[in-house]
């Protein structure tokens, strides 16, 4: 039998996260700084192994994780949040780090169709965004920085899937992935909701993405587009 991570009643904005970053000085602060936002740090670790057990033990919305832990400071991050999604389907992974690694990322996304984010360190200026990023990894949404939906597109290029679309509506496919919602998308584009949902349809159906009450197809369509799945 798959395990599945605890639940726990909480707040309609609460998140229960765990934490794995080997710098002393980045872990505190962002144990602060979201619990200063109401959410719950069940756990900060240093190490790979000690999130699994955080993981087992906790049972989190939502884990956090560096994609370099020690002993190595390699993939261990990375290997760990694969390890975890298969044990746990329905646990929220993001991956906050200083670097654009286009295998891990496409490792990670590979293994599930909801629930991942990957955001740069450098690149987060708001908590709150922070904070909201966590909100959509943990319901089974997507929270990719930017620069990392770039490399995935230019390093899958060869699937041409992403040739299949619009110049609009790769615009479009482009802010989906980044996890913005279709006000979002039509604020950021200076166009009408109406005119996004209409782009987001051809994307499904480009996508060959039928509707269903299983799959989460906004989320099907970022992996497609981003050419791992």
């Amino acid at each position: 039998m798959v395990p599945t991570a605890a639940t726990a009643p909480k707040g309609d904005h609460t998140v229960r996260i765990v934490i794995a970053e080997d710098t002393a000085i980045l872990r505190d602060g962002l144990v602060q700084l979201l619990k200063s936002r109401g959410q719950e740090v069940a756990a900060a670790v240093g190490d790979a192994p000690a999130l699994l057990e955080a993981v087992a033990e906790h049972g989190p919305d939502v884990a956090v994780v560096d994609i370099r832990l020690p002993p190595d400071h390699t993939d261990e991050g990375v290997r760990a949040a694969v390890e975890l999604r298969r044990l746990y389907p329905d646990l929220g992974i993001l991956m906050f780090s200083q670097y654009v690694e286009t295998s891990f990322a496409s490792a990670l996304l590979a293994h599930s169709s909801k629930g991942v984010g990957y955001l740069l360190k450098e690149r987060v200026v708001d908590i709150d965004d922070f904070v909201d990023a966590l909100a959509r990894v943990a319901s089974g949404g997507t929270a990719l920085d930017p620069e990392v939906v770039t490399q995935l597109v230019g390093a899958n290029r060869r699937t041409g899937r992403a040739e299949r679309l619009t110049p609009r509506e790769a615009e479009v496919m482009a802010l989906v992935a980044e996890g913005r919602t279709n006000a979002a998308i039509a604020g950021t584009l200076v166009i009408g909701e109406r005119a996004v949902e209409k782009h987001v349809a051809n994307i499904f159906t480009k996508f060959d993405l039928p509707q269903t009450d299983v799959d989460h197809r906004r989320v099907l369509a970022v992996l497609r587009y981003l050419g791992v799945s």
